[in-house]
């Protein structure tokens, strides 16, 4: 895995860099995640040529599987996969697993890879599960220890089933509301401070 990941990070072209760049992510975050492109396939990744890799790093940042990301603008189902896409018989992890080691008291949950990195690049140490299918049993468990849990679900049907089964879970996590979009979206609307004006006043209802 690890060989995989440092060969497709190496392929990250400028046109998926100006991509990220258009999702509010630099060189910086793309480095830090050790995001690249499925530019020559390893055995059993043939499928998932072109598209963006999202490898999900250890605490030391080894990579412990990779998920892809098809970044054509197309029905995805006509072309057999999805827009995100996981390894056959890999087992449902958690993204950005450093930062429950980093944090304090207090960390935050995406619904999606990218949505942490935004969160990171702003300060805030966040973890990520890609859907409410996503979320394991000993998730909760890993998260347990934190006196408080910012869930950022996606503002729809999807978005509202994920921060439910969280918030059930976890008698610590608290949903904040978003209201114009998910994470990058509010981002690239508003900036930091839409994000944390969210964060703040949903702070200020939960105290």
């Amino acid at each position: 895995m690890e060989e995989a990941t440092r060969a497709y990070e190496g392929a990250l072209t400028a046109e998926v860099a100006q991509y990220l760049h258009a999702r509010g992510l630099g060189r910086e975050e793309a480095t830090s995640a050790r995001l690249g492109v499925v530019a020559d396939p390893f055995p059993g990744h043939a499928k998932y040529r072109g598209m963006l890799a999202i490898p999900y790093l250890d605490r030391n940042g080894k990579p412990l599987t990779i998920r892809f990301r098809c970044l054509q603008d197309h029905n995805h189902r006509d072309f057999f996969h999805g827009k995100y896409n996981t390894i056959k018989d890999d087992i449902p992890r958690m993204y950005g697993i450093d930062s429950i080691h980093q944090a304090g008291d207090e960390i935050h949950i995406t619904e999606g890879e990218l949505d942490r990195a935004i969160l990171r690049k702003l300060g805030l140490y966040a973890v990520a599960a890609p859907g409410a299918n996503m979320w394991a049993g000993r998730h909760r468990r890993m998260l347990a220890g934190f006196s408080k849990v910012w869930v950022w679900g996606d503002p729809d049907e999807a978005g509202a089933e994920f921060s439910a089964k969280i918030c059930r879970q976890l008698r610590t996590a608290k949903a904040v509301r978003m209201r114009d979009g998910d994470v990058t979206e509010t981002y690239l609307q508003g900036g930091a401070d839409s994000i944390f004006n969210l964060y703040r006043k949903d702070f200020e209802t939960a105290a």
